[in-house]
């Protein structure tokens, strides 16, 4: 479809709670009795926005874990990665309390 993108919603959902729901990995088990059923879903986001944690869920606390990005950079990163061992979500991810 022209102008799809995809990405791992997961890590959207992760950045965006800033830590509290983690992401997984997606793992399937065979099993030779019953049928494995897979189901696509699809999200589109305003190429326009920014990706960041909620306002609301960075606290002292729980201070700000990953940097904010407008999504057509991420979008952008996420394809043209160069991950040096990392995965994609760790690229997003503020090391040392720097943004």
């Amino acid at each position: 479809m022209a102008g799809m993108h995809a990405a791992y919603v997961e890590w959207t959902v992760q950045i965006v709670t800033n830590g509290i729901y983690r992401s997984n990995e997606h793992r399937a088990t065979v099993n030779s009795e019953m049928e494995r059923i897979s189901i696509t879903t699809f999200y589109g986001a305003d190429l326009e926005a920014t990706l960041a944690p909620t306002p609301s869920l960075v606290t002292p606390e729980r201070p700000t874990q990953f940097r904010s990005i407008g999504v057509k950079d991420h979008v952008k990163g996420f394809f043209s990665r160069d991950l040096q061992g990392k995965s994609y979500l760790d690229t997003m991810r503020i090391q040392d309390g720097s943004s």
